[in-house]
């Protein structure tokens, strides 16, 4: 479920793999798995579009060695040592062959770093398309998802509600956190907790101010979507 909070180690288990990457490519088959930060000081710089709905992620540097001690002042790679697609590469052909009409989008899910050991689920996003970029005086990859599952209980929605916006915000996410103290406000919770419309998206409450989003445990999040008519 979007917006939901889990740990590491749970997104992991769902996942049926250890996420030691950021760029997981079709681990499970039909979707793959990408990890995603906005924190201050993050490696890459991600970004989500005002409109909340699209994602800009950066491509991965190579790998730190002996021989390349600054993996930042090299460009990132497309093909391994040995000649075989990196996750760059993988992402950058499936993106090519979209554009080019040769396949449809690849799904992938898209995981967001809160803080420390806890992520946050921002939904399925097709990877809809992918280019080289120079970034301080070296060749990066970045590609472009577009969220493609839709909200529940969303006929409500006007077609400019909130330009759309669904995704929550991570500064938004980041000062809910804080300010609730990671718990749920209902009862002190500190599982299962989820990122929650106080006034619900569907019924025209915004994702992008903090006074509206809030943290509940999932017993406290189903009893309010329960009580809402």
């Amino acid at each position: 479920m979007a917006n939901e909070i889990i740990s590491y180690q749970e997104m992991c288990w769902r996942e049926g793999i250890s996420l030691q990457q950021g760029m997981n490519y079709r681990v499970k088959g039909d979707y793959s798995i990408i990890l995603m930060s906005l924190r201050e000081n993050a490696p890459y710089e991600d970004r989500v579009a005002d409109d909340g709905t699209t994602i800009y992620y950066e491509g991965h540097d190579v790998g730190r060695t002996k021989d390349v001690p600054d993996p930042k002042s090299v460009d990132q790679p497309e093909y391994t040592p040995k000649g075989s697609l990196t996750a760059n590469g993988k992402f950058h052909l499936a993106a090519t062959k979209f554009k080019n009409g040769l396949a449809p989008a690849d799904r992938v899910k898209v995981y967001e770093k809160v803080k420390v050991g806890i992520w946050t689920y921002n939904g399925l996003f097709e990877l809809v398309d992918s280019w080289r970029e120079t970034q301080n005086n070296r060749q990066v990859f970045k590609f472009k998802l577009v969220l493609v599952d839709e909200p529940e209980n969303n006929e409500d929605a006007g077609a400019d509600h909130d330009q759309l916006t669904r995704v929550i915000p991570s500064w938004v996410k980041q000062a809910v956190w804080k300010r609730d103290q990671g718990k749920c406000r209902q009862c002190g919770a500190t599982n299962d907790l989820h990122f929650d419309h106080i006034l619900p998206w569907s019924k025209g409450g915004s994702s992008r101010i903090p006074e509206n989003i809030q943290l509940l445990c999932a017993r406290h999040n189903l009893q309010k979507h329960a009580k809402i008519e």
